[in-house]
């Protein structure tokens, strides 16, 4: 009888586990400046194999992305494709449904298969959808960047990457770490 517990109680946790996903997100591209840049942009960005579908706001030159369910979603992909296209993102805000994570400043979390690191964020609990701003480089303007790297004092924050990371077999490789804000 212990072990049918034990498995529901696994299968519970599992499914759980597996619906910590990535939603949605919000992409302000900059640099576009008609119908056909926006176009190359939207074309460019279908091709990802975790998009479902693509709203687009042509007024703000926001794309509205939706993802497919249970999808890895890979957010320098995303910035990639707008850069194959000839622009480049101006900001992104990811969507996101947390059960009850607690964050803080610098804290580093595993959500969906990422890692966030997140910035100028007071001690709380996240529950629900909550939306988290990329605050990296290549995400937000040169002037933005310098006023967040005043907010930490970690090294991950200039590289984007967590040093000293294990693959199995005992190599150290660093690992992407996606710095957001609430």
């Amino acid at each position: 009888m212990k072990s049918f517990f034990a498995i529901i109680f696994l299968a519970i946790g599992l499914h759980f586990t597996s619906s910590a996903q990535i939603k949605k997100a919000s992409l302000q591209a900059s640099g576009l400046t008609c119908a056909m840049c926006s176009r190359a942009t939207l074309e460019a960005l279908k091709t990802l194999p975790f998009i479902d579908k693509i709203d687009t706001d042509l007024n703000n030159t926001t794309f509205l992305l939706s993802f497919k369910p249970g999808a890895a979603v890979n957010i320098d992909q995303i910035r990639a494709k707008v850069e194959d296209a000839g622009f480049s993102v101006a900001k992104l805000v990811l969507i996101a449904s947390f059960d009850k994570v607690a964050v803080e400043k610098d804290a580093h979390i595993q959500y969906a298969g990422v890692t966030f690191h997140f910035i100028n964020a007071k001690q709380q609990v996240l529950s629900g959808d909550q939306q988290l701003t990329v605050v990296d480089k290549d995400f937000i303007s040169a002037k933005q960047f310098k006023k967040f790297s005043a907010q930490t004092t970690m090294p991950c924050y200039q590289t984007g990457m967590m040093a000293g990371c294990c693959k199995p077999g005992g190599q150290t490789v660093p690992a992407r770490i996606y710095h957001v804000t609430i």
